[in-house]
């Protein structure tokens, strides 16, 4: 190997391939650069070394950009047997490390030196190459001999140990391009999924898969698919509809024209065993001393030795089987600590029944002796002697056990433990060998847990920020209540339920139900409503309530009894087969979440989990902020719902309660208010009989829009009909109006008003006598298509005192039409055009022959097509017709 600080880099190899990338003089360039070089060593298929080049390559990146202050550039180099990585800095001085017999290259305690000493742990090679204006640090990693023959085997075993599969094991191959469509569609995928190949080609795999939602964690499928390789479980929905199970193996590749795409190779879960790559094992040393050494190193100490998987969960199950492998157990188990070390939770298992599942909790201090607690290390000989002592391990069948604790800093972290089905297995031996284990990844798990912790918070922040969004969105009470659910589910939970109360002295109502399989909705809605909802809490705790998964047991237990009494025929089986569905679907975890809103319980939200699964910590809390939000956002649905249901209530007493029938006459009335909730507004109108064969009639306009010209409608409506019944004419009554208007105030608002009495007359015919109070001109269309007003102008009311107003006869004749609106008709606006009296008037000459109800439509229609925006004046329309005379009358 060359000196260090003065090599030269070798050029003999014939290089294959290269990549390279520039990072700047930040912190973060250092995790880019690692990310870098991981994927370029994974593209070419370098796994095994892909562990080492990113240590030394992290180093490297760190000396330039935080050290040295400078750019780094990184090149990677394939050749045949090694790949050579470049890290080249801007900082050209030379610094040799000083020799010395115990540290040959540098103290680990000086950071300067760092890399340059893993270089000479690490590298097959590596050195340092001085240039004027930049200086190149590299180094060499020979690739692993690949011998053709076995990969890898197991040992025999009976054939009653074999896994369980299908007589017909198939296995789905699908390829996706480079767009995520799926391009090819096997016959395995057709009889598995149920899709022939011409109803799935061309489609995103992302409309059939059911990938594992968690906020802030997980690769989604879209990531999934870039990955030069991935391996793991997911679903499929398939042509019933159903979420089928499946593992599956990705390879990503490349056409001979460079194009990519990704083979995925898919069986059901269940048949796992046929795809799932074994551990890799430690490559055979090639010095015959060195494998003997490797032969009788612990298992789990090389593992430890080895840079930790980058990401927890994989972390953790390593762990847990390394650990199951060193003292030869049956099963073994991983335990995270609440932040209050009060709680540990289930996160990585291997070995125990399926009900052991993750994210179940347990309390720290589970004995009544210091063996009995999480916090010390502890050898159990016979469970049996100690029910409860290792709470994980109750109805497992295993019988002794030894567990130690995960500590950082004297901080409870974790706990690690291993079992055996037969008693007295373990000693304090291997409880040693267990707990320095523990101590040697204990700082690697903390680390990995604290990011996820991290990417979690992340993620939970940018889920209620969307959430608050989409609540505060409606203030329709049924639809939070379905974006409740819709938030919640499967992104939280499995199914959840809403259940609201409408005051303390009622009971909690089901108010919502969902579930992710849309076809289990009915049978968990019918399940439900059978058993009794849950007690209101008082705080906003998350509690457990075991009644669903109860009841869907009984159901269970109850229907296979009847299926084997009644032999099940067709009709029956599909009633059992769903019943057993539902059971199954809340046969796990549920849990409450009280919906507190102004100090004031207004609902419960239920989350619930299928057979044998639990919550993690972090999504309860991200529960109980949704919950809270939820509650408040349902609360104020709630109040806006009132609110309106009051107003309307009172804006419905401001209109007239019923047109009256006047003989001889056809009569219509339109009315819109403008404004979202408005039913009445500025303008108004009323038709009502006086006395005897005389009715009078008003169509007037308020100042303004909303409840407060609402208001003063109000007041002139009812004014007219009583000053008109005590026998007033029609100046009178506008001049009393006029006062009771200005007596108001502050809260007068002028006011224009056409008024009117109608008397029929007995040849046919009507007598009108009328006052136009600033209002817009009545129309008269004839017969044969004149229009002409029907009225003088006079001052609007609400302005002066005294007001000098005359009454004006008109006859309206057989076959004649008297139209009258308000100005939101003849001031409709599409950008500077306006309707106008002109407009109005073109509009009613159309409308000779029509009767009174066709006139004032033809009339809102030309307004409405006048502009496209929507009106935001208020709106009357009023009109009188006399029928003319049927032939033959």
């Amino acid at each position: 190997m060359a000196e260090p600080g003065i090599a030269t880099r070798s050029r003999s190899a014939v290089i294959t391939a290269r990549a390279a990338a520039s990072f700047d003089p930040v912190g973060r360039s250092v995790a880019a650069a690692r990310a870098f070089v991981r994927d370029t060593l994974q593209g070419w298929g370098f796994s095994d070394i892909v562990d080492d080049a990113v240590v030394l390559t992290s180093e490297l990146v760190t000396n330039a950009v935080i050290h040295a202050g400078t750019r780094a550039d990184v090149l990677c180099l394939r050749s045949a047997d090694a790949v050579r990585v470049e890290v080249a800095d801007r900082y050209p001085e030379r610094e040799v490390p000083l020799r010395h017999p115990d540290r040959p290259y540098a103290s680990p305690d000086h950071e300067g030196g760092r890399g340059l000493m893993l270089c000479a742990a690490m590298a097959s090679r590596w050195g340092v190459e001085y240039e004027s204006a930049s200086k190149h640090v590299w180094f060499q990693l020979d690739l692993p001999a690949r011998p053709v023959g076995t990969r890898s085997a197991g040992p025999a075993i009976p054939d009653a140990q074999l896994p369980v599969a299908d007589r017909r094991v198939r296995v789905a191959v699908l390829q996706i391009d480079a767009g995520a469509r799926i391009s090819a569609w096997n016959e395995d995928a057709e009889q598995i999924f149920g899709y022939p190949a011409e109803k799935v080609t061309g489609r995103p795999l992302a409309d059939f898969a059911a990938w594992p939602h968690t906020p802030g964690t997980g690769t989604g499928i879209a990531e999934a698919l870039r990955l030069s390789r991935w391996e793991g479980s997911y679903g499929l929905r398939g042509a019933d509809g159903r979420v089928i199970p499946v593992y599956a193996s990705h390879l990503r590749v490349r056409d001979a024209a460079g194009e990519p795409s990704t083979v995925c190779l898919l069986v059901h879960d269940s048949e796992r065993a046929v795809l799932q790559s074994p551990a890799r094992a430690a490559s055979p040393a090639a010095d015959p001393a060195q494998l003997s050494e490797s032969r009788t190193t612990d298992p789990f100490e090389v593992y430890i030795g080895s840079p930790a998987p980058d990401d927890l969960d994989s972390l953790l199950q390593r762990t847990v089987e390394r650990a199951r492998d060193m003292l030869d157990a049956d099963a073994a188990f991983l335990l995270l600590a609440t932040d209050d070390e009060t709680e540990l939770e289930v996160r990585a298992t291997t070995g125990l029944p399926s009900t052991r599942q993750r994210f179940a909790r347990v309390p720290v201090e589970a004995g009544t002796s210091r063996y009995g607690s999480a916090r010390m290390p502890a050898v159990h000989e016979d469970l049996t002697a100690v029910p409860g002592a290792v709470p994980l391990l109750n109805g497992t069948g295993m019988r002794s056990a030894v567990t130690v604790p995960l500590k950082v800093e004297g901080r409870l972290t974790g706990s690690l433990g291993v079992a055996a089905e037969a008693a007295a297995r373990y000693s304090n031996e291997e409880a040693l060998r267990l707990q320095f284990a523990a101590d040697r990844i204990a700082l690697a798990v903390e680390s990995a847990r604290l990011g996820e912790l991290e990417r979690l918070r992340r993620g939970s922040l940018s889920f209620l920020v969307e959430a608050s969004d989409l609540l505060a969105g409606t203030l329709d009470r049924d639809q939070t209540l379905a974006l409740m659910a819709q938030m919640t589910v499967p992104t939280l939970a499995t199914w959840c339920a809403v259940y609201t109360i409408a005051d303390q002295a009622s009971d909690p109502y089901l108010a919502y139900v969902l579930h992710e399989d849309e076809e289990l909705i009915d049978g968990l809605k019918s399940l439900l409503s059978r058993i009794d909802p849950p007690e209101p809490g008082t705080d906003q705790t998350v509690r457990p309530w075991n009644a669903p998964a109860q009841a869907a047991h009984d159901a269970a237990l109850r229907t296979s009894m009847r299926a084997v009494g009644l032999g099940s025929p067709a009709d029956h089986t599909s009633g059992i087969g769903t019943t057993l569905a539902t059971a199954a679907a809340v046969g796990g975890e549920t849990v409450v979440l009280p919906l507190m809103a102004r100090n004031r319980v207004i609902g419960m939200l239920t989350l619930g989990k299928p057979a044998d699964e639990h919550f993690r910590q972090e999504i309860l809390e991200l529960a109980e902020d949704l919950s809270r939000r939820a509650a408040l956002a349902l609360d104020n649905a709630r109040l806006y719902s009132e609110r309106m249901a009051i107003s309307r209530s009172l804006q419905r007493s401001l209109l007239p309660p019923s047109q009256p029938a006047i003989p001889g006459m056809e009569v219509e009335v339109i009315y819109r208010a403008a404004g979202e909730g408005n039913e009445v507004g500025g303008d108004f109108y009323d038709v009502f009989p006086i006395r005897d064969g005389s009715y009078g009639f008003a169509i007037g306009d308020v100042c303004g829009t909303g409840p407060e010209a609402a208001a003063v409608t109000g007041l002139a409506r009812h004014a007219l009909r009583l000053l008109a019944r005590e026998g007033f004419g029609g100046p009178a009554v506008l001049q009393r109006l006029n006062a009771a208007i200005l007596d108001e105030g502050a809260r007068s608002r002028f006011l224009t008003l056409l008024y009117g009495e109608l008397r029929p007359l007995q040849d046919g015919g009507a007598a009108l006598k009328l006052v136009c109070a600033g209002h817009p001109l009545p129309l008269r269309l004839r017969p044969n298509g004149e229009v002409e007003p029907a009225a003088e102008p006079q001052p609007l009311l609400g302005v002066m005192d005294d007001l000098e107003l005359y009454e004006e006869t008109l006859t309206l004749e057989p076959g004649d039409v008297l139209l009258c609106v308000t100005d939101g008709v003849t001031e409709r606006r599409e950008g500077t055009r306006m309707l106008g009296d002109d407009g109005l008037t073109d509009v009613l000459t159309t409308c000779t022959g029509l009767t009174a109800g066709a006139v004032a439509s033809r009339v809102l229609r030309a307004v409405e097509r006048f502009a496209a925006e929507p009106a935001s004046d208020d709106m009357a329309i009023l009109a009188f017709r006399v029928p003319e005379p049927r032939k033959g009358d």
